[in-house]
Formats: structure tokens, sequence, C-alpha cells
């Protein structure tokens, strides 16, 4: 038994790299078939589009990063800081698929924003005819990523920021005169960053090559690179298929070019710093407006999406609604009435390949980590970067080569589809549970022993029991990502598995809101339920024991 478990680590971490690598491989090698990259390069719409993948990518990154960093500089440790975090951090568990389309739903020409205005202050009677979503500029693609990777990277940041000793850095540089903002910019950032370069760099290689997010607020003609490529891989006719492979190539090396340009922002970053230290730029007049507008911004961003994701729920139950009515004029069923059936198969499948692969993920993850503790095994660095690999690597480069492979071994879709599920869901669990396993009080475990409980008796009777809401948290994690999966369902299905988010993103292109709302509510409830239940669960088995239930 003690040799598989000190396998564990090794065997996962190929369960992560082998099939990006196998995928990748497949992927480009059609890229090399003679005429793919002429096809490719055939393309009226190829400047545009790798212009767009840079651009939305970059600034989203940039602008979510800078947010982040200004909220901690600014506001850690105010009440407004406590009250952004509790508003953000439920929003990480939105599916990006529903978060694009509420804030789409929000800011469209007949969205919630106009109607609310219309007509006392626009004069509107009708939906102006102004290009808001999908302007060709990438601007509402741009906002909406920044809006929904700024939980992400906060919730990053504060994980990491206890590694860092802020409080006594910042009241250390304060005795010495600098402005609280300065002196989280030049005691605290540098160390901090180094615990959160992987998440940006994920972060940026998202931005870079969402396709759900790309299809719902992205520009259409022609659209970011991703979008393209995911529409030439899955046509009927296989002549595209070279040129899609040529796209996920280039793709690769533009996704590899921002980290290049990124590192060289680092550096130049870095560089700043040590002239601004040196300089002994103090800066106390800057913390009242990097407060305002730290509030500001935050406020906007967190304000949008719970206003985009109310008015979905509202349209899955709305009856009649004109413009510039700002709310129905009836409620009524009938949508869900209507959609019972289509909605009850995409919600048991989202929930099959949901609760399997999380359960999956976390059994491994729980292994790894119980090998960690048992067998004295320190994670090394290369371990981190290939936890991160399917985070980091672009989904279009790496999918489509799965699939050739899973219709090679004449896998079913269902298993296909949840192996490339347990891909994406794996890294998030072990993030999730991994700080909270390593802070287990280490002297529980000899106590255990001395009593005559085996290693595996007390991982059972006391670990577990004692981390039961990290677990359940973990799952819950897993769980909401696995619901969120657009890509790796449509491509590995072959378009045969029917997910809430799969039909949630086709239908956006079409025009019934009201069947929108219904699937992107139950795409949001289900994440929400599993952070419910990991919640009240721990409270409920615990309720009389004050320590555990904490």
């Amino acid at each position: 038994m003690i040799q598989p478990l000190r396998a564990a680590p090794a065997v996962t971490l190929v369960l992560m790299a082998l099939p990006v690598a196998a995928g990748l491989a497949a992927t480009l090698v059609p890229a090399a078939a003679p005429g793919a990259l002429a096809g490719l390069l055939a393309w009226p719409g190829l400047p545009r589009a790798v212009t767009l993948s840079l651009t939305t990518g970059l600034a989203s990154t940039a602008l979510a990063l800078a947010l982040t960093l200004l909220i901690l500089a600014a506001l850690r440790g105010t009440p407004a800081f406590r009250l952004l975090v509790r508003l953000l951090s439920p929003l990480l568990s939105v599916p990006h698929a529903a978060a694009a389309l509420g804030l789409a739903f929000l800011i469209a020409p007949s969205g919630w924003i106009a109607r609310a205005l219309s007509p006392w202050a626009t004069g509107w009677s009708q939906p102006p005819d102004l290009m808001i979503l999908n302007d060709p500029a990438g601007i509402a693609l741009i906002l909406g990523l920044t809006a929904k990777e700024l939980p992400f990277l906060l919730l990053m940041a504060l994980s990491a920021l206890p590694q860092t000793d802020a409080a006594n850095r910042i009241t250390l540089a304060q005795t010495l005169g600098y402005g609280r903002t300065a002196a989280f910019a030049l005691t605290v950032l540098p160390a901090l960053y180094r615990q959160l370069r992987l998440p940006v760099y994920a972060v940026l290689a998202y931005g870079m090559t969402s396709v759900e997010m790309g299809l719902i607020l992205g520009p259409d003609l022609p659209p970011p690179l991703a979008v393209q490529v995911a529409d030439w891989m899955t046509e009927a006719s296989l002549t595209r298929q070279g040129t899609a492979a040529a796209g996920a190539a280039l793709q690769l090396l533009l996704v590899l070019a921002a980290l290049a340009l990124w590192r060289g922002l680092e550096a130049a970053t870095r560089a700043a710093l040590v002239r601004a230290a040196t300089a002994g730029l103090r800066l106390p007049a800057l913390d009242a407006p990097a407060r305002a507008l730290a509030l500001t911004l935050a406020a906007l961003l967190a304000g949008a999406l719970l206003a985009g994701l109310a008015g979905l729920a509202l349209w899955s139950f709305a009856g009649l609604w004109s413009f510039p009515d700002a709310l129905p004029e009836t409620l009524s069923l009938s949508t869900w009435t209507r959609a019972a059936a289509s909605l009850a198969q995409a919600t048991g499948q989202t929930l099959f390949l949901a609760l399997s692969s999380a359960a999956l993920a976390l059994a491994l993850t729980i292994a790894c980590l119980e090998a960690e503790h048992r067998f004295r095994l320190r994670p090394a660095a290369p371990a981190l970067w290939l936890l991160w690999l399917p985070l980091i690597v672009p989904q279009i480069t790496f999918l489509p080569g799965l699939h050739r492979l899973a219709l090679t071994l004449g896998l079913p879709p269902f298993p296909a589809t949840f192996a490339a599920h347990l891909v994406f869901v794996l890294p998030y669990a072990f993030l999730s549970l991994a700080p909270a396993w390593r802070a287990f009080d280490p002297r529980f475990i000899p106590l255990a022993a001395s009593l005559g409980a085996t290693p595996t008796r007390a991982l059972w009777a006391l670990r577990l029991p004692i981390l039961l809401r990290p677990l359940l948290t973990a799952f819950a994690v897993a769980f909401a990502v696995s619901v969120g999966q657009y890509l790796a369902t449509l491509l590995l299905s072959g378009g045969r598995i029917a997910t809430l988010t799969t039909e949630a993103v086709a239908l956006s292109s079409g025009g019934n809101r009201r069947l929108i709302g219904a699937y992107a509510l139950l795409q949001m409830a289900l994440p929400a339920l599993a952070f419910a239940l990991a919640l009240a669960l721990p409270a409920l088995l615990f309720r009389n024991r004050k320590g555990m239930a904490a």
C-alpha cells in the first residue's frame, strides 16, 4: 500500500502533463502538412485576429493585475476591503460563459443599462444602433475578462500574502514616512509577485485564447484567433483541419511571445521600483486618490457582474418585456416548462461530468499531499510548473489533438470528455487544498501514533475530519471548474454531449434571451450550490463541536 501512495505525486503529474504534451503533438503535426500554412496565410482576417488576441489578453491581464494590487495596497485591512472581498469571492464560482452572458445582457444596446436610462435620459424609445457588444476593438471582451479574472487574482494574492510578512513590512516603511501605497509597492510587491507569477501567466494565456468569452463579447469579423481556430476545428468538412492546426500553432507562438513580453515588463517594473526606492520616493499624498480609485473601479466591476447575473435570472422568468421598460410587465414560468426536458438533460450531463471529475481530482490531490507528508517529499519548482501547465498552455493548441487521439483509440465521448475535464480540474483542486493541508498541526499525527493508530487510520480519523471544510471547498472549486468547461466538452465529445455551458454559448448567437437566461441561471446555480454545501455541511456536522465548526 505504501509504494502506490509514494508514487501518487508522480502519477498525478503525468496525468496532467502527458495529455497536454500528447495533445500538442497531435495538434501541431498536421500544421506541417503541405498547404496548411498557406491556407492560414490566405485568410484575410489573420492580421486583425492576431492583433485582437494580443491586445485583449495583455490589456485584460494588465488591468486585472493592476486593480488587484491597487486594492491590496490602498484598502487591505479596512472595512471596505472586507466588504469587497465578500462581494468578489462568490463571483469566483461563476463560470466564464455565464459572466460574459450577464455582461452582454447588461451593456447591450437593448440591455439593462440602456433600459434604465431610457427614455428619460437618452430619449431612446427603441434600442440604439450602437456597436457596444462585439465591438471591433474588443473593448467589451477586455472588460469582461478583467471583471472575471479580478476575483481570481485577488484571492490568489490573499492566499500568498501571509508568506510576505506584509503587515510588518508596511508598518516599518510607514514609520520611515512612506505612504501606504508606496510602502506596499516597495516592500511587499516584489515578494508577493513571485507567488503570483504563475497565476498571472495562466490569466494571460486564458485571456488570449478564451473561446466562449470571445464568442459572446468579442468581435465577429474577424474574431480573435482562438475563436476562428475553434470554428475551423468544428467544421463538418475536414478540408480546414490543416489550416486549423496551423492556426493553433500560431496561437501557441503568440502566447509564448506574450509571456516573453510580459517577462520584459516584469524586469522593467522591477528596475523602476528599485529606482523609486533608491530615490526615497515616499508619496504619502498618493494614498487618498489610490483609495478612491480602488473603491470606485472595484465597485463598478463587481456591480456590473452582479447586475448582469441578476439580469440573466430575471430574463429567464420574464413575460412581456418591451424596450425601454426597465422591468418586465409580467413574470412567467413558461420558458422553464417549455425547455424542461432539454434543461434536465443538459443539467444531468453537467452534473455527471462535474461530480465524477471533481471526485477523482480530490482523491488524487489527497493522495499526493498525504504522500508528501508521510514520505517527507519536498515539492520541486518543476513540479509546480507542471501543475500549472494545463492552465498556461492554450486549450485550443492541445484539445484538438486530444480529440484526434481519442478517436484513434476509439474512446466513447463520455470517457474522453471526462479525461479532458480532469486535466483542468486537478490543478485547481490541488491549489485549493494544498495550503490548508500543509498548515495542518503536525503534532496530531505523532499523538495518534502514540495511541496505536496507523498512518492510514490517522488520515481517516483525524486529518480528513479536521480538514473537512477545506476538502469540501476544494471539491466545490473543482466542481465549478468542470461546470464551466466549454471547449473541452465541445471538442472531446464532438458536440454529442450537451452541457449547460455548451448550450448557453450556442444559444448566445440567437435572440432568445429567456432561454439563454434559463441555461445561464442553472449554470450559475450548480457551483453556487456546491459552495453553499461546502459551508453548510461542516457547520451542521460539527454543530456541537465549536472548534471543528470554526
